[in-house]
C-alpha cells in the first residue's frame, strides 16, 4: 500500500496474535474529535489494501483506522484459532476499545460486513454507527447461507469431495494463481477499471504466508454465526447500507429486500451500479455517500483507550 494511504501503527495483538493495522487523519485543520472515528474491515481473502481508494479521501475529515482480520492480509494466521464471526467480532471490539477509545463507525464489506455488524451490536453505545457494503451473513428465516465463492465451490465440486485435504490443496493452489484471482475479480466487478496488478498482488501475497492454506480450509466449515436479524435488533447505532446492486455472488437485489424487512426503521440505503466490492469499484461514489452520512451523525457515547 502507498504510505500516503495510511501509516502502519505500532504492533497490536489480539489473543496473543499479531494484527496488522493502520491509521490516518484527520488531515483537514478544522476536523477534530467532534467527528466519529472510522474503522474499515475487509472481506474474505482481502486486507487493508482493499481500502486503497477510500482511506486518503475519508481521512481528510476523519480519524480512519483499518486492520487485517486474523487469518488474512499481514495479520497472523495461526492454525489453532476457531475462525469465524465470533473471533472477528471480538477482535474488532477489542481494537475499538484499546486503540481508538471513542465512538467509532465500523464499515465492512462482505464477510467484514457481518463482523462489523456483530461488533457494532456488541459495542452498544460505544458504536458510533455501522456501514454494511454487500454484507455476508444469514437471516433466521433463510434455509441456505448467502452465496459466495466458498458456497459456489461446494455446489460445483461437492461438499464430500471438498473434505479431502488433497483436493483442498489443489483448489487453494489454483485460486491463488494471479490469473485465477484476476478472473474471479472480473466476475464480481462490473466496471473492471480497478482490477489492476496492485489489487491482484494484494490478494495473492498473503496467500503465500505460512498458515494461509490452513485458514483457507476453514472457509468450508465457518459457522453460520448469529442471524443478522438478531444483530439488527441489538444494534443501538445508526446503520447505513451501501449496495453494489449488481453483485453476482449474493443476489444483491433479493438480499436487499431481506435487509429491508429486518433492518431498523431509521436505516439509510444507497444503491450503486456496482458489484460485490463497491468501495473499490466505484470509490468516488462510496466515499461521497459515506462522508455525507457521517456528516449527519450524532456523536454519542464515549470510551477511553485501555492502552494509550
Amino acid at each position: 500500500m502507498d504510505r500516503n494511504q495510511g501509516a502502519d501503527l505500532p504492533p497490536w495483538s489480539f489473543q496473543g496474535h499479531a494484527v496488522h493495522c493502520l491509521r490516518q487523519g484527520p488531515l483537514e485543520p478544522d476536523a477534530g474529535l467532534d467527528q466519529p472515528a472510522l474503522l474499515l474491515v475487509h472481506g474474505f481473502g482481502a486486507s487493508t489494501d482493499h481500502w486503497r481508494h477510500n482511506i486518503p479521501v475519508l481521512a481528510r475529515r476523519h480519524e480512519v483506522h483499518a486492520l487485517d482480520l486474523l487469518g488474512f492480509g499481514r495479520s497472523s494466521k495461526p492454525a489453532e484459532l476457531a475462525y469465524g464471526g465470533a473471533l472477528w467480532r471480538d477482535q474488532l471490539v477489542a481494537y475499538v476499545r484499546e486503540r481508538i477509545g471513542r465512538p467509532t463507525v465500523i464499515a465492512g464489506n462482505s464477510l467484514g460486513g457481518f463482523a462489523a455488524l456483530a461488533a457494532g451490536a456488541a459495542l452498544g453505545e460505544q458504536a458510533g454507527g455501522v456501514v454494511l457494503l454487500n454484507a455476508a451473513g444469514p437471516f433466521s428465516d433463510e434455509q441456505k447461507p448467502p452465496q459466495g465463492w466458498g458456497a459456489i465451490a461446494r455446489q460445483t465440486i461437492g461438499s464430500a469431495l471438498l473434505k479431502s485435504p488433497v483436493l483442498q490443496r489443489l483448489l487453494f493452489e489454483n485460486l491463488r494463481r494471479p490469473a485465477t484471482i484476476r478472473r474471479t475479480l472480473n466476475q464480481v466487478y462490473i466496471d473492471r477499471t480497478n482490477v489492476d496488478e496492485a489489487l491482484v498482488e494484494a490478494i495473492r501475497r498473503p496467500s503465500l504466508d505460512p498458515g494461509a492454506f490452513g485458514v483457507f480450509r476453514t472457509v468450508f466449515d465457518i459457522p453460520r454465526g448469529q442471524p443478522l436479524d438478531e444483530l439488527f435488533a441489538q444494534l443501538q447505532a445508526p446503520l447505513l447500507l451501501l449496495w453494489g446492486i449488481r453483485d453476482p455472488w449474493i443476489n444483491a437485489a433479493g438480499r436487499r429486500a431481506s435487509f429491508q424487512r429486518h433492518a431498523p426503521e431509521a436505516t439509510t440505503e444507497v444503491v450503486l451500479e456496482a458489484g460485490h466490492c463497491p468501495h473499490d469499484e466505484v470509490p468516488d461514489q462510496v466515499n461521497a455517500a459515506l462522508l455525507d452520512w457521517l456528516a449527519n451523525l450524532p456523536l454519542h457515547g464515549a470510551c477511553q483507550p485501555e492502552h494509550p
